[in-house]
């Protein structure tokens, strides 16, 4: 995905970018696809909420013969819209092929109380992207260069989460996300 692809008005990592990585508040994003917002909306963020995804997954393991077995994910959160953008794209490009119909990228903007706030983890992730050179990687590089800032080395072996939040804008909850805490980002 290119820079020029995100829309304007979710381009932020000029304003949160320093040399230290991503600056945090108390607003986080989440990026998601289209087809999965009346559910949000009326029952907000679960975790491994894509319901429809895992049962298509599950039902193309069966066909081939092998055991799927679902495993609870946490609600993925990044402190950037324009990193949010990235996650929405992929999720609406993969129901868009699971599920047969058109779907679009969304990003929802997240503020919690006190007692959810506690609960976001950096996500130390980050380093098997950058051992698979994942597309994430090049994309989180463009970012920076898009912002004039370099993101430094990228060392998997010395990405602990807080690095992982910091530099690459991957963070997590383990809990839902209740659909009042949610709101969609639009112009």
């Amino acid at each position: 995905m290119s820079q020029a692809d995100i829309p304007a008005y979710l381009k932020d990592a000029a304003q949160l970018l320093s040399e230290d990585g991503f600056a945090t508040s108390d607003v986080w994003y989440h990026g998601t696809s289209s087809g999965l917002l009346t559910s949000i909306k009326e029952k907000g963020l679960n975790r491994s909420g894509d319901r429809e995804s895992n049962q298509s997954i599950k039902n193309t393991m069966a066909t081939i013969g092998n055991a799927y077995t679902e495993s609870v994910q946490p609600v993925f959160l990044t402190q950037s819209k324009q990193l949010a953008y990235y996650w929405a794209a992929q999720k609406a490009r993969f129901r868009t092929q699971r599920m047969g119909q058109e779907e679009a990228p969304i990003v929802l903007e997240i503020k919690l109380d006190d007692g959810l706030k506690e609960k976001v983890r950096p996500d130390a992730g980050g380093a098997a992207l950058i051992i698979a050179r994942d597309a994430y990687i090049e994309y989180i590089e463009a970012v920076y260069a898009d912002s004039e800032q370099s993101v430094g080395e990228l060392d998997p072996m010395k990405m602990d989460g807080k690095t992982c939040l910091a530099k690459l804008g991957l963070a997590y909850l383990d809990t839902n996300v209740p659909a009042e805490c949610i709101k969609l980002v639009s112009e």
